[in-house]
C-alpha cells in the first residue's frame, strides 16, 4: 500500500515523481508544483510531466467515499481547507528543521568561540607568571600594570580634561589678554575707515601651485615677517612665498588630499612653525631650522578619523586647536607634540573653528546652522548659536572681533551675522545679496572692520555703521580673506592668485 509523502494518507489519485521517486496524491503534489515548482521532499525542480500515473490492480477497489458525498459543495469546501492545511503543515515542518540546524550551527561556533577565549586568556595568565619569575631572579621589581589590563593612551584617546599645566597657561594668557583688551587702542597709524574706501589692487602673485588640479585653497600671512605668506592648494602641496622677491621660499609635501588650512606659529625665541591640515585627516607640522634656513618635517598628527575642517593656533602659542568632520576637537601641546585633549563625539560634524582672543572659548560651526561655544578648559558647551528663520546651511567660517565681544558668521548662505556674545543674540544682520555665496569672514585686529570672501569677490564693512566700504570683484571668487598688518593690505586668494588690495600710500611704501 502506497502513502502519499506530503498527507501521510492512503492517496485516491496517487501519481510517482519520475525524479525522486516518492508517491503523492495528485492534487496536493500539482498545488506543490503550482506554488512553489520544486519536489517537496528533495527540493529538486519539478513539473506536473514528471508526474506518472500509478494504476491499481483491476481487482482492488479505491477506498469508498463517505457518506456525506450527498453535499458535493460542503465537501469540496472542506477538502479544499484540508489540502491548504496539510499544505501549510508540510512547510512548517520544513522551517523547523531550517531552524533547528540553524541553531546547532550557533551553540557550536559559540561554544568554539568560548574555548578560544579560555586559551588565550590561559596563555596570558601564564604569560604573566613567567615573566613574574623572570624579573624576580633578575630582581627586577614587577610593573605596576602587569596584573591588569593594558591602559590604552595615546593620540587615539579622548581625554578627561585639560593637564594642569596646560590650564594655567590657559588661565594665565587669559588674565593677561583680557586686561590689556579693555584698555586697548588701534595702534598708531592703524588703517582708517576712511582709507579702506581707496584700496584698490596692488600686487597679484600668479600661478601658484600646480595648474592640475589647480587651485588655492587657504592662506596666511606672518606677522613677524609680513612679506611671507603661506598657502595650501588642491595639489596637496604647502607652500611659502616672499612677496618682496617674488620666489617661494619652501614647497612642502606630505599630504594626500588637499589642503583645507593654513597657519603660522610665530613665537619669540623659538621656531617658526608651519602648520597645515587636509581632506586625508591629518596635521603636518614643519620647524626652521637655523642653521639650514630650511623648513624640516618636525610632527604629523593623526588624531582624527575625518577630514581637518579647522586648525587655529591658541593665544598661548604653545597649543594648536583642530576640528574635524568626525565630530570631534582636539588640543595639542606645541613643544612636544602631544595630544592634550579630545572631546567626546559631538551630535554632528564640525565644519569650522575659531579661537577667542582671551583664549577661553572655541567657536565650532556644524553643518545644521548652529555654532556651539565651548568652554575650552572643561570641553563644556558655553552657548549655542542659532539664527531664527534660517535655511538649514553649513557653517564653515567664524571670526571673534578682537575686542572679544562679538562673533562674525553666516546667518545664511548669502548673509552674514555679528553676534553679541554678551546676550547672545544677533546684533545685526548684513545681506550681501541672492547670489553671494560666503567662503569666508574674518574681522581685522582693531575690531573695527570685518570682511567677507564669497563667489561674487571681496567686500570690506565698517563695525557698527555697517556702511560698506570696499568691494574688490575684478579676480572673480575669492575663496579666503585676510587683513594685512596695521590693516593697510587686505589679501585674497582668487583660483591660483594671490590678490593684495591696498591704498596709493601703502603702494609707494611697499
Amino acid at each position: 500500500m502506497f502513502f502519499c509523502a506530503i498527507s501521510g494518507e492512503v492517496p485516491q489519485d496517487p501519481v510517482v515523481s519520475a525524479k525522486s521517486g516518492h508517491v503523492y496524491e495528485r492534487r496536493l503534489i500539482q498545488k506543490y508544483i503550482n506554488d512553489n515548482g520544486t519536489d517537496p521532499v528533495t527540493g529538486e525542480k519539478l513539473e506536473e510531466s514528471d508526474l506518472i500515473a500509478v494504476k491499481a490492480s483491476p481487482n482492488a477497489a479505491p477506498p469508498r467515499a463517505p457518506a456525506q458525498t450527498s453535499i458535493p459543495a460542503l465537501l469540496q469546501t472542506l477538502q479544499n481547507e484540508w489540502d491548504a492545511l496539510v499544505l501549510e503543515t508540510f512547510a512548517l515542518k520544513q522551517q523547523y528543521n531550517a531552524t533547528r540546524q540553524e541553531l546547532s550551527y550557533s551553540l557550536y561556533a559559540q561554544d568554539a568561540a568560548t574555548r578560544v577565549v579560555a586559551r588565550l586568556m590561559k596563555e596570558r595568565d601564564a604569560a604573566r607568571e613567567a615573566l613574574a619569575s623572570v624579573q624576580a631572579s633578575m630582581g627586577i621589581a614587577p610593573s605596576a600594570g602587569l596584573g591588569g589590563d593594558v591602559e590604552m593612551s595615546g593620540e587615539d584617546e579622548a581625554t578627561g580634561g585639560l593637564p594642569a599645566a596646560i590650564v594655567s597657561q590657559i588661565d594665565e594668557t587669559h588674565q593677561t589678554l583680557s586686561a590689556a583688551r579693555k584698555k586697548r587702542k588701534a595702534p598708531a597709524n592703524y588703517v582708517t575707515p576712511a582709507e579702506v574706501k581707496t584700496f584698490k589692487a596692488k600686487h597679484t602673485i600668479p600661478s601658484l601651485h600646480s595648474a592640475s588640479p589647480a587651485g588655492i585653497t587657504s592662506l596666511a600671512v606672518s606677522r613677524a615677517d609680513p612679506s611671507h605668506f603661506l598657502t595650501g592648494g588642491n595639489d596637496k602641496i604647502v607652500q611659502l612665498y616672499d612677496r618682496t622677491t617674488d620666489k617661494v621660499l619652501a614647497t612642502l609635501k606630505g599630504h594626500t588630499k588637499k589642503i583645507n588650512h593654513v597657519a603660522f606659529r610665530e613665537k619669540d625665541g623659538e621656531p617658526t612653525l608651519l602648520l597645515s591640515g587636509g581632506a586625508d585627516k591629518i596635521v603636518k607640522i614643519w620647524s626652521h631650522d637655523g642653521a639650514s634656513g630650511e623648513y624640516l618635517p618636525k610632527h604629523t598628527i593623526r588624531t582624527h578619523k575625518g577630514e581637518i575642517t579647522g586648525l587655529v593656533v591658541h593665544p598661548t602659542s604653545t597649543i594648536l586647536a583642530l576640528c574635524s568632520h568626525d565630530k570631534s576637537y582636539s588640543l595639542h601641546d606645541l613643544t612636544n607634540y602631544k595630544q592634550v585633549f579630545l572631546s567626546a563625539p559631538a551630535d554632528e560634524p564640525l565644519t569650522s573653528l575659531s579661537v577667542h582672543p582671551d583664549g577661553m572659548l572655541l567657536a565650532l560651526g556644524t553643518p545644521a546652522s548652529t555654532i556651539q561655544i565651548y568652554d575650552i578648559r572643561s570641553g563644556g558647551i558655553a552657548a549655542t548659536l542659532t539664527p531664527e528663520r534660517s535655511t538649514p546651511f553649513t557653517v564653515h567660517t567664524t571670526s571673534f572681533s578682537e575686542n572679544g565681544y562679538h562673533l562674525l558668521a553666516p546667518d545664511s548662505l548669502s548673509s552674514m551675522a555679528i553676534w553679541d556674545l554678551r546676550k547672545p543674540k544677533i546684533a545685526h544682520s548684513i545681506p550681501l545679496g541672492d547670489d553671494f555665496k560666503i567662503n569666508k569672514v574674518s574681522y581685522d585686529y582693531s575690531a573695527q572692520l570685518l570682511g567677507v570672501a564669497g563667489s561674487e569677490g571681496a567686500r570690506v564693512y565698517a563695525h557698527k555703521s555697517w556702511e560698506e566700504l570696499a568691494s574688490f570683484e575684478e579676480g572673480g571668487e575669492v575663496s579666503d580673506l585676510v587683513f594685512g598688518h596695521q590693516g593697510k593690505e587686505i589679501w585674497g586668494i582668487s583660483g591660483r592668485e594671490v590678490r593684495v588690495w591696498g591704498s596709493d600710500e601703502a603702494m609707494e611704501i611697499a
